[in-house]
């Protein structure tokens, strides 16, 4: 959650090169983007602040929610997070490991589109276009908890992050925007059995950003573009969260 304007990175507006011509198929083809200035938080969204928002009412205020996601949290019954579950009093969650505590300073996981926006909702914010996530975290070092940690979950910040810098902008969790999965302009799907590949899949899902602890270091890169229906919470997804400047 964004608690003090030090959470907040500002970012200048301008015309920006997004995607690249050498990477996928849904990379390609580089184009240019205007965005105008915005903020962006320094940290992705945490168990804990997930915690405030269940503890506030989150999964039972129908204003944050979009209607389809609010029919879900009735259909399905959603009061947490997927694999959460309340032992003795206290929120845990099942991870590769067993059952274990949830950890209030580890990125929160397992959320889907629906949840991402009804919390930045709660929070007085909004999640990042695409766009907005590929800018910011461009120049950040491609470094984080990645699948040859071995931890195979979200771990907690270690280390205080520079001043100025996005925190764990790669690994941990994938982080939903707020951007439909389509075609950049000028899009062409690639000849042969090779242009099904991504293109197909361009419709009814939400674009997600930054690799989790799942992910080979070497798939890692400010451009790849990851996708997911809004109701999808088996992957290791969290959110950041934006706010216009």
């Amino acid at each position: 959650m964004i608690t003090t304007p030090d959470d907040l990175l500002p970012l200048p507006g301008g015309e920006f090169l997004m995607g690249q011509d050498d990477g996928r198929d849904d990379e390609r083809p580089a184009h240019r983007v205007a965005l105008g200035p915005f903020h962006l938080c320094r940290h992705p969204v945490t168990n804990g602040d997930f915690v405030r928002f269940i503890d506030d009412g989150g999964y039972r205020r129908p204003e944050l929610w979009l209607s389809a996601g609010w029919d879900l949290v009735n259909a399905r019954g959603w009061e947490a997070p997927g694999y959460w579950e309340r032992v003795g009093g206290e929120w845990h969650t099942f991870t590769l490991r067993g059952m274990a505590p949830i950890e209030a300073h580890t990125p929160v996981c397992h959320v889907s589109f629906f949840e991402a926006d009804a919390y930045a909702r709660w929070a007085g914010a909004r999640l990042p276009t695409e766009a907005e996530w590929e800018v910011a975290a461009a120049d950040a070092p491609r470094e984080g908890n990645f699948l040859e940690s071995g931890a195979f979950h979200p771990l907690s910040l270690r280390e205080p992050a520079t001043p100025g810098t996005l925190s764990q902008v790669y690994g941990d969790v994938w982080e939903w925007t707020r951007s439909d999965y389509a075609p950049y302009p000028r899009f062409k799907p690639a000849a042969g059995a090779v242009g099904e590949y991504n293109g197909k899949f361009m419709v009814n899902q939400y674009v997600l950003r930054g690799g989790s602890c799942a992910t080979p270091a070497s798939h890692v890169r400010a451009t790849y573009r990851n996708f997911f229906p809004a109701e999808t919470r088996w992957q290791f997804s969290g959110l950041r969260l934006a706010r216009d400047a």
